[in-house]
This record gives structure tokens, C-alpha cells and sequence, in this order.
């Protein structure tokens, strides 16, 4: 196999480029630009499916608490499935978080020509906007887990591993990266040091964050 510039020959066939792949098993979708818009939307579209599946459960007059945790159980993890690696930006916070609503509406069969506002739908069901927490909270998990081992994966976070292709700077804002949902001013340093004791970790970032994807960090 080699590489020709970003064309890569295997046996001296090219291989084909595309703007976006999906794998087969777990429905993961990597794109061209690294970034993880698709994958959420997809996620969100099949976790609205599965919530108009179960709609006549969700919607009864069940105890509005065991329908919020059948919520969080069966919907949020479809939706939330493999967040831990995602790095959110600015539009994949708000489609999240109109998911988020879009739950608590149909939940409690509140129509949008009811005119009831955004932010009076979370006390009406005594909930707080909290997806977004909870993403942190998985990726909190996820990344400790990694930094107290000696991996591939703490090694490629930690820049250690150099690729031979030049990148150049592009112009505006540093796109966000994985760790920035983390980091504090205190820097990467006190991240890991902190990450080693899980006692510290748990009490910054909760415990009981739910499913974790397990990967092969060997």
C-alpha cells in the first residue's frame, strides 16, 4: 500500500473518495471534514423513531417520573450512543438540546400551537436542560478511563505520535478539539494528574453517567 498524496494505491488501484461512509455495524459516520454533524442528526432522527414506537408508553398516565426515566433509558441512549467521542460545535448543541425539548414536548403532548415557550417546558416535567451535561458526563468517563492507562489512544490525545504531513494554518477560529469540553485554564497537565485519581475525577464529573462504548485501547 502506499500514499499519493491524500490518494491512497492499494495493489495499483485506487481507492475511491467519498464525502461520507457509515459503518455497517453500530452506524457510526465519518465524513470528509472530521466532523460529527451527520452522525447527530442520524442519531436523532432514529431516536425520534423509536420514541414514536413507544409513544402510547410515554405518553400514558404512567408517573411522570418512570416515564422520564424510560425516557433517558430508551430514547436518550439512542440518541447519545458513542457521544463520548464527539466534539460538539456550536449547531450540535442546538440541535441536541431542540432534541431535548422535542422529548419533554412530546412527552407531555405539548403541541407548538399551545404557545408554551422553551424554557417554561423543562418545569413543567421538573427537569433541567441537562443533554448536554450529560454528554460531558460520558465523556468525562470515557477520557479518565484512557488517561489512567498507557494506551495508543492517551498517546495520539497527547500529540506523541507525529504524522508526515504538513498541515497549514487555516484562517479564523481554532476549530474545538475532544478535550476541550474538559480542559480549564489550568491546562492539559492538571487534567491527567487529576484523571489519576478517580475519587477527584468522579467528584468533578459525576459517576452513574450511563453506557460507555468500550474500546480496544491496547
Amino acid at each position: 500500500m502506499e500514499y499519493v498524496g491524500w490518494t491512497i494505491m492499494i495493489d495499483q488501484k485506487q481507492l475511491e473518495n467519498v464525502e461520507c461512509f457509515k459503518y455497517e455495524y453500530l452506524g457510526s459516520m465519518l465524513t470528509s471534514d472530521g466532523r460529527r454533524t451527520c452522525e447527530i442528526k442520524s442519531r436523532i432522527a432514529t431516536a425520534k423513531a423509536a420514541f414514536n414506537k413507544k409513544k402510547n408508553l410515554l405518553t400514558n398516565t404512567l408517573d411522570l417520573n418512570l416515564r422520564k426515566e424510560l425516557v433517558k433509558c430508551y430514547i436518550w441512549s439512542v440518541a447519545l450512543y458513542g457521544a463520548e467521542t464527539w466534539t460538539l460545535r456550536a449547531a450540535d448543541q442546538k440541535y441536541l438540546k431542540s432534541f431535548e425539548m422535542w422529548c419533554w414536548r412530546r412527552m407531555e403532548n405539548i403541541g407548538w400551537t399551545d404557545h408554551v415557550r422553551n424554557e417554561e417546558v423543562p418545569f413543567g416535567v421538573n427537569e433541567q436542560r441537562n443533554i448536554l451535561q450529560e454528554i460531558r458526563k460520558r465523556k468525562a468517563n470515557w477520557i479518565g478511563h484512557i488517561l489512567r492507562r498507557n494506551c495508543l489512544l492517551k498517546q495520539v490525545i497527547e500529540g506523541k505520535i507525529k504524522e508526515e504531513i504538513e498541515v497549514t494554518r487555516r484562517r479564523g477560529r481554532r476549530r474545538n478539539k475532544l478535550l476541550d469540553d474538559l480542559k480549564d485554564r489550568r491546562g492539559y497537565s492538571h487534567l491527567k494528574e487529576e484523571a489519576l485519581d478517580r475519587t477527584v475525577w468522579w467528584n468533578r464529573f459525576g459517576r452513574g453517567v450511563g453506557p460507555v462504548v468500550r474500546q480496544n485501547t491496547e
